[in-house]
């Protein structure tokens, strides 16, 4: 297919190439702005979508495909559903990404390097990288199909944005809900930065190895008495201020009689020194032979005490009451010793039990030995210059040579890594405004109830669960490119002024600016209102990136300072999606924002993906390249293939889908391909029947309504079925059960519909007229219906089927005005959705089909068991029904059955009823064993044998009435008994088989005889002179003769004349003759041999078809006359004359010679 000419249709799909085709054209109209025009101009309202916005620092994968096409396939359905739709390409361009990439490039591995290039210098680079990959994400997307606005995008670097944040941050600074503090907290020493809780959870690690070490503190008062207790990280030591113990815990002072030392533990961990107290095989009494219980402490006796510190760093500190034993009830006994080593600058819960007990003062420096990117600092004497985690060893080995190291091993366990620069995490306290989230718990579980997802249990448990247990949120980071944190403050911080515009900025500072980066705001003084003559700066920090994502729905619109309004009519908005990773991410954060801004969700609706996975599940990696590249992908099966096969995946319910090429090339194969020949088929027939009638075929709905065919009235209620479900469907955003019901109907429509009208849609009569109307509404119904799912296929189908369409103007086929009309209008993506017509639904009909599809699985694995080919014929064939109501079973028996007996290839259909079913099925009847046997206990057996010596009438009797006595006990037949339909008929000629669902039984009479047999030599004949037309690569409307030579015999020669209405029939008069009745002018287009089973070879041919000579004209000069005339130069019973040696001959046309072998064949009985 290489361009929208009308009737053009290739006999191959070539998708791929027409995709592009497409594309131009959705160009050449700009198609999205014409939607979105032509909607504005019918006053539709807004349908509000959200698009996260990607970093362009990286290309496109399989994640950001997936999303997006969620994403499209949600908007396109919402703007042909009658909203407005807004498609605002957004870019994320702040941040750690952008960062880290720039430190790679410039190898900066510490703060003060970018302080010495310079912030602007350093801003300068990060800004060149932000839109590195902005034309290859359009190339991609836009090769996707999915229509969004590149050229009013937002950017999260743009001054209108900035200023929007800084509007937001205001609005919490102004309801009390920001503050500055320390917390311990995630932190990437690659980035320099700390990490939220929710970035923290990006990138666990299984299977990390980190060292495991039991340390000594001994006693003050004691020496000889050490605390022991167990870590992983024995980086953070230098930094131990304290000891905690859990207060109700049982503690014992032991020795040990190994090394006769004296250590206090929890009694419940003395595993941990003795690990062989683990084992199955340990016994108490064992203890005695390896310590000695000296003395029994409950924990908060211990409460207090003071110990020896590892390293004295900090014994200078002034004031300080360091190296004591604390309580909490946070220390567990499921590990370690039952004791642990506090180091507040390190770990959440020792900043937390430090600050309780005055270890270390709310507001004062907290002892830290280590910098922004891991290294020990000067403090930290020993270990000066070193990086932490590369520390461990030389501190394990310090603590040997002093006696302090008890035990030491390696623990594999699962371990933050940061999502960025994949390198492992540490804790550490740090100063950071926060927004205050604990405080709105309640509100965000509550604004949560109001959203919808799907899958909605991603709602209910995952996030539910993350908002239960929400954090305040750090949103600042000690970095560079961002947006400033719009604070100023005076040294000491007791004046503190919070900008939310660039307006307050000018009328505070008198400085009027256009960029709200560092590099320019950063100098930037207020005068001091409390202090005259004093000016306040800003502070360092930037905003955590994710603060910017969270803001976009009002900062893309420069809310509040611009678009008020048409913010607010479009708050929530209607739709978002991403992956499964933005629960914790881009989800909370817009929640956060929104419930604390307007006590309200973000958003109505949520698709959550779960991911793409390589085929041998696991995750997609460049290095390993364990998937193939997705633009190969879409170049080689077209990207409405890898659409539809994400869509129709486990992975639209967030679960993983390992991606497989083969299921892309599935969908081409198994959707497409049967799709495209249908309409392929229907197209040619038009063209057909316009030239056998000289009329030009128009759709007409009348007629489609119209029609009393059985099969039309079941494909057009199918289709109509089809439509509400895709509404209802879409309407709760279930993807995942539209695209299974789509590909089903594609199926139904090509294997059913076509298949068994295709002689009907063949004909030139009203009644092929009215197949092809039906038809033709059904495939464009669906290729509108389908339009969001599959832009590209649908489009192409609509350019050709508009073209018969009465309102199509080749002058003008570009049009894109109101009103949208099918033909009209130029494109299928600025139609309506079809409408569900509730007056063309009939379930008796779709369940009438329901039941013919089942006769003929039945009657097929009936012929299958019994070894006979479905080319020969069957004399009978018996249908049982016994669970169908009287109108369906009439249905079949009436309308549907000479349907069935075509396909199955049976001369008759008998439809039982249900007074002689039972010559041919039984019910058989089992008890359902987990109701019956509590209730009967020991009289079950009896009563299982009573039930199944219940004859037919027996039991179909106790169904109906509900409930019989079996064995002396009342038995209910609807809840207690299963029962179903099997076979019974004793006979060997009959070949019987059961539906899965017992609702049809079927019977096949598997008597052959000579007649049965000839037609199915007949029927075979038939299929090989139809492989010869696709051979020679003939047309519907191209005329052949066929021609046999049998090896052997003449049984053929007997079997045609036998069934000669047969093929005139199937080749409208053509009937296969023997090949000495050729004429020796005539040529052969193809020819092949064929094993006719118990007959021998056959060899077949086809030709074009020529003028014949009556068989008693034996002249060869009058034979050589008749081959220079060609059938168009004669009329029926026309004279011929010609003169040969002088002699004169006239010859007429049906007695000396014949329009067709066939014809001459028939006036002389050659059969």
């Amino acid at each position: 297919m290489s361009s929208f000419v009308e009737r053009d249709i290739s006999s191959h799909a070539g998708f791929v190439g027409e995709e592009e085709n497409v594309a131009a054209l959705w160009k050449s109209i700009d198609a999205m702005h014409a939607q979105n025009r032509m909607s504005k101009e019918r006053k539709e309202p807004e349908y509000t979508f959200y698009d996260g916005p990607p970093f362009a620092t990286g290309l496109p994968h399989y994640g950001h495909i997936l999303a997006g096409t969620i994403k499209d396939t949600v908007t396109r359905y919402a703007a042909m559903n009658g909203f407005r739709v807004e498609r605002r390409a957004g870019w994320d361009c702040h941040g750690l990404p952008v960062e880290y990439e720039i430190d790679q490039k410039l190898n900066i591995t510490h703060r003060d390097q970018v302080l010495e290039m310079g912030i602007e210098n350093y801003n300068k680079e990060c800004r060149s990288i932000v839109t590195r990959y902005t034309k290859e994400w359009e190339t991609t997307v836009t090769r996707l199909g999915r229509w969004i606005d590149f050229e009013n995008d937002y950017k999260t670097l743009d001054p209108s944005f900035m200023e929007s944040v800084w509007w937001v941050f205001k609005e919490l600074f102004n309801k009390d809900m920001v503050y500055q503090g320390y917390k311990v907290m995630p932190f990437s020493t690659a980035c320099g930065t700390p990490l939220s809780n929710f970035e923290a959870g990006l990138n666990y690690k299984e299977g990390t190895k980190d060292p495991a070490v039991v340390v000594s503190f001994p006693l003050t008062e004691d020496p000889e008495v050490s605390f022991v207790a167990w870590t992983t990280t024995p980086w953070t030591l230098p930094s131990n201020l304290a000891l905690c113990v859990n207060p109700e815990f049982e503690y014992v002072k032991i020795k040990d009689l190994a090394s006769s030392k004296v250590y206090i533990i929890g009694k419940a961990r003395l595993c941990q020194l003795y690990p062989q107290m683990k084992g199955k095989k340990w016994k108490k009494e064992k203890e005695k032979e390896i310590f000695e219980v000296l003395a029994t402490y409950k924990g908060s006796e211990l409460v207090g005490k003071t110990y020896t510190p590892l390293f004295d760093y900090f014994a200078s500190d002034e004031g300080q009451t360091y190296w004591r034993v604390l309580s909490d009830k946070y220390v567990t006994d499921d590990s370690g010793t039952g004791i642990v080593h506090q180091a507040p600058a390190f770990g959440e819960d020792d900043y937390r039990v430090c600050l309780a007990h005055s270890i270390i003062k709310k507001g004062s420096d907290i002892p830290c030995p280590v910098d922004s990117n891991g290294i020990y600092t000067a403090g930290c004497t020993d270990f000066v210059g070193q990086y932490v985690k590369d520390a461990d060893p030389k501190i394990c080995e310090m603590l040997k040579a002093q006696g302090r190291l008890v035990q030491k091993d390696v623990i594999s366990h699962s371990y933050p890594f940061c999502w960025r620069s994949d390198t492992p995490l540490i804790y550490k306290a740090v100063p950071s405004w926060f927004v205050k989230v604990e405080e709105i718990r309640d509100k965000l579980m509550k604004n949560n109830e109001k959203t919808h997802w799907v899958p909605n249990h991603v709602k209910d448990v995952r996030f539910h669960n993350w908002l239960r247990d929400a954090r305040d949120w750090a949103v600042s980071r000690n970095r560079f490119w961002g947006t400033p944190i719009p604070v100023w403050a005076n040294d000491d911080f007791s004046e503190v002024i919070c900008i939310g515009s660039i307006a307050e900025l000018a009328e505070l500072s008198g400085v009027t600016v256009d960029d709200l980066h560092r590099e320019t705001v950063d100098k930037i003084e207020i005068p001091s209102k409390k202090n005259p003559g004093t000016v306040l700066k800003r502070i360092d920090e930037v905003f955590d990136c994710w603060f910017e994502s969270g803001s976009m729905p009002y900062a893309q619109k420069h809310y509040p300072f611009e678009n008020a309004e048409e913010f607010k009519d479009g708050f929530p908005a209607d739709f978002i999606a991403e992956g499964l990773d933005q629960t914790r991410g881009w989800f909370y954060t817009l929640m956060v924002l929104s419930t604390a801004l307007f006590d309200k969700p973000p958003f109505k609706n949520l698709i959550v993906n779960g991911l793409v996975l390589a085929a041998d599940g696991k995750k997609m990696s460049k290095r390993l390249k364990n998937y193939p590249d997705p633009t190969l992908v879409i170049n080689k099966y077209g990207a409405d293939a890898l659409r539809m096969y994400l869509i129709n995946s486990p992975v639209v319910r967030a679960e993983p889908l390992k991606f497989q090429e083969e299921g892309v090339l599935g969908v081409v194969k198994d959707v497409f391909n049967p799709w495209f020949n249908a309409f392929k088929f229907l197209m040619q027939q038009v063209d057909r029947f316009e030239t056998s009638t000289a009329t030009k075929f128009a759709p007409n709905i009348d007629k489609v309504r119209a029609s009393k065919n059985s099969i039309d009235i079941w494909l057009g209620a199918r289709t109509q079925g089809l439509i509400k479900f895709v509404h209802e469907e879409m309407a709760a955003y279930r993807l995942y059960t539209v695209m299974p019901e789509l590909v089903s109907f594609i199926t139904e429509l090509t294997n059913w519909y076509v298949r068994l009208n295709r002689d009907r849609l063949k004909g030139s009569d009203d009644d092929a007229e009215s197949g092809l109307q039906v038809l033709y509404s059904t495939l464009l119904d669906i290729t509108i219906l389908l339009a969001p799912f599959n832009p590209f296929i649908c489009e192409y189908f609509y350019q050709n089927l508009r073209k018969l369409q009465t309102s199509y103007d080749p002058a003008n086929p570009n049009d894109t005005t109101n009103p949208a009309i099918a033909g009209k209008t130029a494109s299928v993506h600025l139609l309506r959705l079809p409408a569900f017509d509730a007056s063309r639904i009939n379930d008796t009909a779709v369940e009438g089909m329901k039941m013919l599809q089942k006769i003929v699985k039945l009657g097929r694995d009936a012929r299958e068991k019994r070894l006979i080919s479905v080319k020969t014929p069957l004399r009978c064939m018996v249908v049982v029904m016994p669970l169908a109501s009287q109108d369906v079973f009439e249905d079949v028996k009436t309308k549907l059955a000479p349907y069935i007996m075509t396909e199955l290839n049976v001369w008759d259909i008998k439809f039982v009823t249900p007074s002689e079913e039972a010559e041919w099925v039984k019910i058989a009847l089992l008890p359902d064993l987990k109701i019956l046997g509590k209730k009967l206990g020991k009289a079950m057996k009896a009563v299982k044998q009573g039930l199944v010596n219940m004859t037919h009438e027996q039991a179909k009797a106790a169904i109906e009435s509900g409930s019989a006595e079996v064995e002396g006990q009342v038995i209910d037949f609807k809840t207690e008994v299963i029962s179903m339909y099997k076979y019974a008929k004793e006979d060997e000629a009959w070949e019987g088989c059961v539906h899965n669902d017992g609702d049809v039984v079927c019977a096949i009479d598997s008597t052959m005889d000579e007649k049965l047999i000839a037609a199915g030599k007949c029927r075979e004949l038939i299929t090989n002179i139809q492989k010869l037309r696709k051979v020679a690569g003939l047309v519907v409307t191209d005329k052949i003769e066929a021609f046999y030579e049998e090896q052997g015999g003449n049984t053929m020669r007997k079997y045609i004349k036998g069934n000669l209405k047969t093929f005139e029939d199937k080749f409208k008069g053509m009937v296969p003759l023997p090949k000495e009745l050729a004429s020796e002018a005539s040529s052969v287009l193809a020819s092949t041999e064929v094993d006719m089973d118990g007959m021998g070879k056959l060899t077949v041919d086809i030709r074009s078809p020529q003028l014949s000579l009556s068989q008693s004209i034996t002249d060869a000069a009058v034979a050589k006359f008749i081959a220079t005339l060609s059938i168009n130069d004669v009329t029926d019973a026309q004279e011929v004359t010609c003169k040969i040696d002088a002699a004169e001959h006239t010859l007429v046309e049906g007695k000396d010679f014949f329009k067709s072998a066939t014809a001459m064949a028939v006036a002389e009985n050659k059969f």
